[in-house]
């Protein structure tokens, strides 16, 4: 299984879910990753404001961040591979990075068997 990386922008917390003014982009996002995770994906996420040597460290990140800035970020790598900059993945992408099925099984019973 392939290893997703993202490196968010600056947030008060490790997912952005906290605060009085929460983004709803930020809990839509959190809520794929964990989706993705309990279907397997192996997904790492570092807060620049937390871990920013995770940034320096990171050549592909650190170039990234030298031409485009800190205001470019969320940027996320596949397998070491810049896959998206700019905004966070939807769980189709996220499942199409990592390899895991969104939709049930067929026969699964949640929608009569007309799934």
């Amino acid at each position: 299984m392939k290893t997703i990386q993202i490196y968010d922008p600056a947030l008060c917390c490790s997912t952005g879910v906290c605060g009085v003014n929460v983004d709803q982009a930020l809990v839509n996002f959190a809520a794929d990753v964990d989706w993705a995770r309990q279907k397997g994906a192996t997904i790492e996420r570092f807060n620049l404001a937390q871990q920013p040597m995770a940034f320096a460290e990171n050549e592909v990140v650190r170039g990234f961040l030298n031409r485009s800035g800190a205001e470019s970020l969320p940027l996320i790598l596949v397998d070491g591979e810049v896959a998206l900059a700019g905004r966070y993945p939807n769980r189709s992408e996220l499942s199409r990075w990592a390899g895991v099925e969104t939709k049930p099984p067929a026969g699964c019973g949640c929608c009569g068997g007309h799934c």
